[in-house]
């Protein structure tokens, strides 16, 4: 009986936490349900929901899968674009985040409280704050061009503002990166130091238990890291307004933003949201799977 009744303690003690969550996800998204498959008043040019999904209509939301491919397709450029710049800047956040997480876990003993600390450091500022110090650094007469002229020996006069990817998908990059080095930091800082010892008692050097041993088991860490990058990334739409604002490196996250402001598009902005929503599904269910599989085989 006691053993029952600590079996229950915690499902009970999560399941406050699990109803707020739940209401929090399900009651916003029904109401863009409620939106994406409404109507829109005649005159003013507002959204009108239909609660009632018996009488919900497929129009607005039909519409936005009508133009992404084809001829008409305008809304594909952008989305193409969102998955390429998102899968860029998840690359270029793992190769710059897992060096760092590896020697903060692995091999810093002394400055770890203090590289700690630091990796902390940039959630206390905005994400507004931090890319507004990217414009005032790539600006024309910003730090990079003075940089790049050596002081003014020569004559460099770039216009990184102005539509170049390149610079949006390292706005991804420098924005998203502290997302990823703390989960990877507690996944390498779990591992078990007897396991890599074994491992170089066995006659592995320092490069095969990385390769052998530390990176396998660091692959869940890896896989949820993305994933909590990859996912914001998603929606973004600030980090382009910012360090482009041109139509031409437009996201998924800009097409919702312009629809939203737009008179009588908000069901599209919605029909959007659900588009994201389903990529988003898609790797996070393929990543509880695999973890619950390893889980089991555990």
């Amino acid at each position: 009986m006691q053993r029952k009744r600590r079996s229950l303690l915690w499902p009970a003690l999560a399941l406050p936490g699990a109803v707020w969550l739940g209401l929090l996800f399900l009651v916003p998204m029904y109401i863009v349900f409620a939106i994406v498959f409404g109507q829109v008043d005649p005159v003013f040019r507002t959204p009108l929901p239909v609660w009632n999904p018996v009488q919900w209509n497929t129009v607005q939301f039909t519409d936005v899968f009508r133009h992404i491919v084809g001829s008409q397709g305008y809304f594909g450029p952008a989305l193409l674009r969102t998955a390429v710049f998102v899968l860029s800047a998840s690359a270029l956040c793992l190769l710059i985040a897992y060096p760092v997480a590896y020697y903060t876990a692995r091999l810093a003993t002394r400055n770890r409280k203090l590289l700690l600390a630091l990796l902390i450091a940039p959630f206390w500022i905005s994400y507004m704050m931090r890319m507004l110090a990217w414009v005032n650094l790539l600006q024309n007469d910003g730090l990079v061009n003075s940089t790049l002229s050596l002081g003014g020996l020569f004559s460099v006069n770039i216009d990184w503002l102005n539509g170049r990817s390149i610079v949006v998908v390292l706005g991804l990059v420098y924005g998203y990166v502290p997302y990823m080095i703390l989960p990877l930091y507690a996944g390498l800082d779990r591992l078990q130091p007897n396991i890599l010892e074994a491992a170089r008692d066995l006659g592995a050097g320092r490069f095969d238990t990385f390769r052998r041993v530390t990176l396998p088991l660091s692959r869940p860490a890896i896989v949820a890291s993305v994933l909590l990058t990859c996912l914001p990334m998603l929606g973004d739409y600030f980090t382009n307004d910012l360090l482009s604002g041109s139509p031409r490196t437009s996201m998924v996250g800009n097409l919702i933003n312009n629809t939203v402001l737009t008179p009588g598009q908000t069901g599209q902005a919605g029909a959007f949201v659900l588009l994201v929503l389903v990529v988003s599904l898609v790797p996070m269910l393929w990543y509880v799977r695999s973890a619950r599989s390893e889980g089991l085989a555990s």
